[in-house]
């Protein structure tokens, strides 16, 4: 595939295709979004989209805007921003791809369930550690770091926003979005995740109506290390198939 996306802000979005393998479902096509201070590279998003494409859908991992080698500023990078940089890539996809997935890793989880609520073209969404409760989530892991001075976990570059913590604020919670969402939804999330508590998406999955699914994954850690991570894709291509 050789498109290129740009968000509404005229941003460049870096992404990777992985072709769908012999035997694929041309009209299907599954996104792959991270979470906070993540990429389109990490470990978790390179293993499920070569599963996917193993298993004969074509997939598309990227990284939001601000983040990995895409343009825009890390400051500015915030869910609503990502909720639209989600719908430039959709629009960006060639037309033959009919059946669009969407998975999100923990901030990506909130991503898809607030796209998915309101955009058609979504057609399956899969939530991996989702965050559920954004105003808990900063106040618990960043109450302590300075605004527009302070590191995110330390990482370099990543400084905590003022606009980052507004929008968390406001948005609250994504469960009120729960009804909303009637395609198939997979929640996986693990057990030992210390950063989105597991509790969040067995409290969602409840809000949610059918067809839904939930894995949990007793051994696996916020960003499915090691073998969690070969669990996980299982869970989802079982899912899809």
């Amino acid at each position: 595939m050789n498109i290129t996306i740009r968000n509404a802000s005229g941003e460049r979005l870096d992404y990777a295709f992985h072709q769908a393998n012999s035997g694929s479902q041309p009209n299907r096509i599954v996104l792959i979004g991270h979470g906070v201070t993540g990429n389109m590279d990490r470990p978790w998003a390179v293993a499920l989209a070569d599963a996917c494409a193993a298993s004969g859908i074509g997939a598309i991992r990227f990284s939001y805007s601000g983040n990995g080698n895409s343009e825009g500023r890390f400051v500015d990078s915030t869910i609503t921003k990502e909720v639209g940089d989600l719908g430039s890539v959709i629009d960006a996809l060639p037309g033959k791809y009919t059946d669009i997935i969407y998975a999100g890793h923990s901030m990506g989880g909130a991503v898809g369930v607030l796209r998915a609520a309101s955009d058609p073209r979504i057609t399956h969404l899969i939530s991996l550690a989702g965050m559920v409760h954004t105003k808990r989530f900063v106040e618990c892991e960043f109450s302590e770091v300075a605004p527009d001075e302070g590191l995110m976990w330390d990482k370099p570059g990543c400084v905590l926003s003022s606009a980052y913590l507004e929008d968390l604020r406001t948005i609250d919670s994504v469960i009120d979005r729960a009804p909303s969402i009637s395609v198939p939804w997979l929640l996986v999330h693990g057990a030992q995740d210390d950063v989105v508590p597991i509790s969040e998406s067995r409290e969602i999955f409840l809000a949610a109506v059918e067809p839904k699914q939930m894995i949990e994954l007793p051994e696996s850690d916020h960003v499915f290390s090691d073998a969690s991570c070969v669990q996980m894709t299982r869970a989802v291509t079982g899912f899809l198939s």
